[in-house]
């Protein structure tokens, strides 16, 4: 039952940190200026929001959770 809970915490846990981590490291966008003079949220790069290079440790905890779950299911 215990491998239960750990599993189901470590993905959650995991998804949680993929879902914050553009919010932990800064500004959601970069600054781009419009022609009228304000901002936009229109990113500079498009496509950059999800890496494995900057989310491997959210990856890796709900590899983790996955495989405890399964574990606690074949017991």
């Amino acid at each position: 039952m215990t491998l239960i809970w750990l599993g189901a915490l470590l993905v959650f846990v995991g998804v949680l940190q993929m879902a914050f981590q553009p919010i932990w490291r800064g500004r959601l966008s970069g600054t781009k200026w419009l022609r009228s003079g304000g901002d936009t949220l229109e990113p500079e790069r498009p496509g950059s929001g999800f890496g494995i290079k900057s989310n491997w440790p959210g990856l890796v905890l709900v590899a983790l959770g996955g495989a405890s779950l399964l574990a606690a299911a074949a017991v």
